[in-house]
């Protein structure tokens, strides 16, 4: 009986890990279209319209149209890559970071930056979530106490890792591709589509350059967290299909149909947008879909998390406890507003994280600087033994790129940021690499 308790409690362990501090091995692997459906299920979500609305409010049709192919496809080329290696490795993104340009305190820094972020997202979406809710219920209710209340059952449904998120996911993308479909028809009975793309944008101008600085603050963490998911897959075919589907139907479907939305209504907040063209069932079903993508940051939170306290304070702390944490962190930020910052947060995004991702792809693909140490171990099934400091010319890439970005008045502000990172990093480790690896 005791033996039965202790099997239980261990595998109980094992499942809310999820693998977060090694290799995924082969038994744990999954098929291809459950791994894409979480991966569309990132980005068929509220914060993708709110998006498309906020472009569709202050740009024409096809400016948006414009901002939202250059902002995604450049990054498109480097989530790929980075899903080839965490597919190939097998590894977490902020773990793998650890061996792809930045150390083993870079690492912990990745990972930290990264749940932080991926909270902030969280607390977004559960804000969102809870204005949903009272929009349906009668009568004067507490935004706090719904937004307490949903986020901890979404922060119930994460702690049961991969299998918790394509449970949801398989419910949900369904349900809020539904309300597209509805949504859609509604708009379309009132207006031709030829109205719709020539009509001038009803709101103040946003720039293009804004606008591809937002869209790739809106892409830029679901591009850094593809090892997240496809560490799960079996072969770069598998990550291909996920990578290009997942974009195509995500990133460029629902942004447009954002725009669409947001001429005909003639707003840019997308709870009133999807409330006229749907109804109270479409704001129902809304509320339900939205819970996915918020399973899926507080997942990468939790991997991250993890992540930085094994790297900082040599501690393993299970994916399941920190989860709980992060969920309540998270939620205590929706609860103080932090929706009211939207904009501002996906700027910021489009900024600070684009370096990564930029610095990891160089390092991984071109410079290869740890292939030999990851390829030796994954064949044991084993992480690299050797480990280095954070680089000087990783730090120098990251500020680099990032202040360019923010500062520079040429161009475009995240593709700046992309471009410089990598340009300083490969040309810092090919002048000043003085790697030492320790034992």
């Amino acid at each position: 009986m005791a033996d039965n308790a202790v099997d239980s409690k261990t595998k109980l362990a094992n499942m809310t890990d999820d693998y977060s501090l090694e290799r995924v091995p082969a038994e744990g692997k999954t098929p291809m279209w459950r791994v894409l459906i979480v991966q569309i299920g990132g980005f068929v979500a509220l914060s993708q319209f709110m998006l498309g609305a906020e472009l569709g409010y202050g740009m024409s049709f096809w400016d948006a149209v414009i901002a939202t192919t250059v902002g995604s496809t450049f990054l498109e080329f480097i989530a790929f890559g980075l899903g080839v290696a965490g597919q190939r490795e097998g590894l977490s993104t902020s773990l793998l970071s650890k061996w792809t340009g930045f150390g083993t305190i870079g690492s912990a820094v990745v990972g930290l930056t990264f749940g932080i972020s991926l909270i902030g997202w969280f607390g977004i979406q559960n804000s969102i979530f809870a204005q949903g809710i009272i929009a349906l219920l009668p009568g004067h209710v507490s935004f706090p106490l719904v937004a307490a209340i949903t986020g901890l059952v979404v922060t119930f449904s994460v702690l049961f890792g991969f299998k918790g998120l394509s449970w949801t996911s398989n419910i949900s993308v369904p349900a809020f591709i539904i309300v597209i479909g509805i949504a859609t028809y509604s708009m379309f009975k009132g207006h031709t589509l030829t109205g719709l793309i020539t009509m001038a944008a009803p709101g103040a101008a946003l720039s293009m350059s804004a606008a591809i600085t937002m869209v790739t603050g809106n892409f830029i963490i679901g591009a850094i967290i593809m090892p997240d998911l496809n560490r799960f897959n079996h072969n770069a075919k598998d990550v291909f299909w996920v990578s290009v589907i997942g974009t195509l139907i995500g990133e460029l479907g629902v942004n447009v149909l954002g725009v669409l939305m947001a001429h005909a209504v003639g707003k840019e907040e997308i709870m009133p947008i999807i409330y006229q063209l749907t109804g109270g069932f479409g704001i129902l079903l809304v509320i339900f879909s939205s819970v996915k993508v918020n399973d899926l940051n507080l997942y990468s939170a939790s991997l991250d998390f993890a992540n930085f306290f094994k790297q900082v304070f040599r501690k393993d702390f299970n994916r399941g406890a920190i989860t709980i944490v992060s969920g309540l962190i998270g939620t205590f930020l929706s609860v103080v507003g932090l929706i009211d910052h939207f904009s501002d947060f996906l700027t910021l995004l489009g900024l600070v994280f684009p370096p990564i991702a930029s610095i990891m792809f160089i390092d991984y693909w071109v410079l290869k600087r740890s292939r030999h140490e990851l390829d030796e171990s994954r064949l044991v099934g084993q992480l690299p033994s050797k480990e280095e400091r954070f680089p000087l010319v990783t730090i120098i890439a990251w500020a680099g790129g990032t202040l360019a970005g923010a500062y520079a008045n040429w161009g475009i502000q995240s593709l700046n940021v992309l471009v410089i990172s990598g340009a300083l990093y490969y040309l810092g480790m090919k002048l000043f690499d003085r790697k030492r690896l320790e034992a």
